[in-house]
């Protein structure tokens, strides 16, 4: 899989991406490449690379905090699209909230945990890259996956974001 990389962390580009992703849809069709995807993008330009080839992933700046893809992970979700969250933790500035440290307080997990729990939660085709170079945070990030939020948590947490 290739994802084609627009826009800077902070959003997406409105540069047109037709003649870059043509590029990448004739290697697909030349079988060197076996899925595409897009990574700083608008729905705008979701729109145009599916006229070109199909989309497998989009993958954007999106967590508790960082909120402004609502729209586009629902569509993703409804057209099975992929959409992975970079910075799942807030990245260079690490999510920091009261009402997220509550929630993990009740739910006796981590911060962290209770943020990637809430975007696994949040649409049936999320995936996450939350990196790491402890071997515990892995374990904990892990874990996450099995953290199920209550209703009442999740309206908790989706204030932070707006």
């Amino acid at each position: 899989m290739v994802n084609l990389r627009f826009g800077e962390v902070d959003g997406p580009s409105d540069e047109p991406i037709a003649e870059k992703f043509s590029a990448l849809a004739e290697l697909r069709q030349e079988g060197l490449i076996r899925h595409l995807g897009l990574s700083g993008v608008s729905s705008a330009r979701l729109t145009e690379a599916q006229a070109i080839a199909p989309v497998v992933t989009v993958q954007n700046l999106y967590n508790l905090a960082k909120r402004q893809d609502d729209d586009l992970v629902d569509r993703c979700a409804a057209e099975n699209i992929a959409y992975a969250s970079f910075f799942p933790l807030g990245g260079f500035t690490p999510l920091q909230s009261d009402t997220l440290t509550q929630v993990a307080a009740r739910l006796e997990a981590s911060p962290q945990q209770v943020a990637l729990a809430w975007l696994l939660q949040r649409s049936a085709t999320t995936v996450l890259i939350p990196g790491t170079s402890s071997v515990a945070h892995l374990h904990e990030n892990v874990a996450a996956a099995d953290l199920k939020l209550p209703a009442d948590a999740v309206a908790e947490l989706d204030t932070i974001g707006r």
